[in-house]
């Protein structure tokens, strides 16, 4: 029984890893359910504080994934309908798959952008901008999930 919670607990971490890049999976929840279950095995046992602090930092990783765009746009000379825009360009992507969440809020801060009255090029650059944040939150993602995963072979080598 340990080894096949040993080996689900892989699988949770790599499919968060995976989700870092296709959005569509919960990809730092996934990984921190990988350390959960490994905490469940008799041969790894993280402390209570360590697993409090990584579900901090889920909790605002997850925040983060959807605020970073917006914040993204706004700090490229975006304006509030920019921002609303680039929300709105996540929430429609999402029905278009990973392609879909990635350019999604780029459309969206553009568009709203010219709505606006804003010329091309300053809608151009808050689309920009918006792409920025997802990418921060992207790489943020991959860093946390990367970490845990460096835990997990840590315990098992350890």
């Amino acid at each position: 029984m340990e080894i096949f919670l040993i080996i689900l607990a892989g699988l949770f971490l790599v499919a968060g890893l995976v989700g870092c890049i296709v959005p569509v999976l919960p990809s730092v929840p996934l990984a921190y359910i990988g350390l959960l279950i490994m905490q469940a095995t008799d041969r790894v046992q993280f402390s209570t504080p360590f697993l409090l602090i990584w579900l901090a930092v889920v909790i605002v990783l997850q925040v983060l994934d959807y605020v970073v765009p917006a914040w993204g746009t706004k700090r490229f000379g975006g304006s509030k309908l920019g921002v609303w825009g680039s929300t709105i360009g996540l929430l429609v992507g999402f029905f278009f798959g990973p392609w879909g969440i990635i350019v999604g809020p780029f459309i969206g801060a553009v568009v709203f952008e010219l709505f606006d009255g804003k010329n091309v090029n300053a809608a151009l650059k808050a689309g920009f901008g918006s792409f920025i944040g997802l990418l921060t939150g992207t790489i943020l993602k991959l860093i946390a999930c990367g970490m845990m995963i460096y835990y997990y072979i840590g315990e098992l080598l350890g």
